[in-house]
């Protein structure tokens, strides 16, 4: 708990993007961006901000290999999920690597953080379902609607989704393009509804 509370906590965000809001902002309250163009997905759960430890922590679980980071990444996010009470999902699905990158970097980040979740919290994980499509540039450095049109049909699913309740899984959230791309993939297959979970949101 004591290394929790040293962590950069999104503890007044929107509750449809998770966007950090002022903190006087009253429990489920939603940004104007999400009333007027609201995201595929229902809910967000993103209890971080990435900066300072939380991004030291996901630089070296995606970049150097340090898979130990990517559990204890999905530790915190289970410790943080149960403190909040948030509604459990059925299944959790990480956001998929292209095979070529997943090659390069040999393993999914987001897989890692949800496997350590999965045992946490007793959900089961499908990292075979949803598949991506085409390798994109990465969205780090792109303007919005570069972003937007980067993800376009990136995703796609090898079979429908016959469970109620899906929580897609990522590590890091900035504009939400690439998460609402695949939310509406996994609707469109038969999901019943679609959270996004995340570790941390760029501020």
């Amino acid at each position: 708990a004591a290394c929790q509370d040293e962590l950069p906590r999104n503890r007044h965000a929107c509750a449809r993007g998770a966007w950090p809001l002022p903190s006087e902002s009253a429990p489920g309250a939603r940004c104007s961006a999400c009333q007027l163009h609201p995201p595929p997905y229902t809910a967000a759960f993103v209890p971080y901000l990435y900066r300072d430890t939380i991004r030291a922590l996901i630089a070296g679980a995606k970049f150097r290999g340090r898979l130990n980071l990517a559990r204890l990444l999905g530790i915190c996010l289970a410790y943080s999920a149960r403190e909040a009470g948030v509604t459990r999902p059925d299944l959790i699905m990480p956001v998929p690597l292209h095979p070529q990158r997943l090659q390069t970097r040999g393993y999914n980040q987001a897989l890692e953080i949800a496997r350590a979740l999965s045992r946490e919290l007793a959900i089961p994980v499908d990292a075979d379902t949803c598949v991506r499509l085409r390798a994109i540039t990465p969205q780090e450095g792109l303007e919005k609607e570069a972003r937007r049109r980067n993800v376009r049909g990136a995703f796609g699913v090898i079979a429908p989704i016959s469970v109620g309740h899906v929580a897609l899984l990522d590590d890091v959230v900035t504009t939400g393009r690439t998460a609402a791309e695949v939310a509406n993939t996994l609707l469109q297959a038969g999901a019943g509804r679609v959270d996004l979970w995340a570790v941390a949101r760029t501020p």
